[in-house]
Order: C-alpha cells, then structure tokens, then sequence
C-alpha cells in the first residue's frame, strides 16, 4: 500500500459566498461611514432620529468590528479530514475543535459520492438533518458513510478520485 493515511483541509472558496459576504459586510459599514461623515465633518445630524456623535462613532467601531469577525470567521474556517484503517476523524475549525472520530467498525457502508448541498443539506458549514450529519465547505462530491445506527455522515472532498482510489486500496470495511 503506497499510503496508509489520506489527509485533506479544504476552506470557503466560492467566489458567490465571498462576494456576499463582502457586500453584506460592507453596506453597513458604508452607511455608518456616511453617517459619520455627514454629522462628523459636515455638522448635520444624520438621520430624522440621529445618534449622538459618541453613540455613531461607538456603532460604527462595533459594525466595522463585527464585519472583520465575520471575515476571519470565513477566512479562517477550515474542514481537516484525516482516514486511516481505524477511523475517519473530521476537525471543522474554529466550530469544532477536538476531532470527531468515527470508527470504520460503526461503519456499515461508504461510498464517494456526487450529492447537492443545497437540497439535501440545506447549504455548506456544519449541518445536520433527520438522516444524520454533514460536513462540507464547498463543491458537490464527498464521502457517505451509512453507520451501523442508521445515521448517515458525508463528508465533503474536493479530492473524490483519490480518496475513493485511497478507500479501494484501504478496504477498511474488509
């Protein structure tokens, strides 16, 4: 066997999510910095009910505060997955930061597969539903594992072809 271990980190690439992200972070910020402008600079009072100029500079520090969180929230968001003959073992950080270990003898069955994240998972990130839990980042291709307790786990990979030719040549169910 060439390798015993198969190793993957994948992070939020979509350029759509990136481009959300960035406009919904920034349009608060943008209306804030007008505000500050206007009433700061100008001397008129922002707004039919403005705020005093403490409260807006205050709103403004936190809004652009907020804004940078959710940025480093994506930017440092990773999914690391590790699969050796015992176990597969999946850390989603910063949301999950001891590993989860599933190992292959509560595995019935695994296959890599093509699947839709929107309609089966509701989206990207760590999700649950009644058939059991995903986690997946981007892309449409992971690995299901059907558990011995009916549950399922997919796990998403931007590697299909190698981790199925890993599995193959693995073969942890024997």
């Amino acid at each position: 066997m060439a390798t015993h271990i198969f190793t993957e980190q994948q992070k939020f690439r979509q350029l759509w999510l990136w481009i959300l992200v960035l406009f919904s972070g920034m349009m608060p910020v943008a209306i804030f910095g007008v505000g500050l402008y206007i009433q700061l600079f100008k001397g008129q009072p922002f707004g039919n009910n403005p705020m005093s100029d403490n409260g807006l500079i205050t709103a403004f520090a936190l809004t652009l505060l907020l804004v940078f969180a959710l940025f480093a929230l994506f930017a440092f968001s990773t999914l690391k997955v590790r699969i050796d003959k015992y176990a597969i073992k999946v850390r989603f950080v910063p949301f999950i930061i001891k590993e989860r270990t599933t190992k292959w003898t509560e595995v019935a069955s695994w296959e890599v597969v093509k699947y839709n994240a929107i309609r089966e998972y509701g989206g990207w990130g760590l999700r649950a539903n009644r058939k059991g839990k995903a986690y997946n980042v981007s892309g449409n291709m992971g690995l299901r594992l059907q558990l011995r307790n009916g549950k399922e786990l997919l796990i998403g990979t931007s590697q299909s072809e190698a981790l199925k030719a890993f599995l193959t040549q693995l073969n942890p169910l024997g």
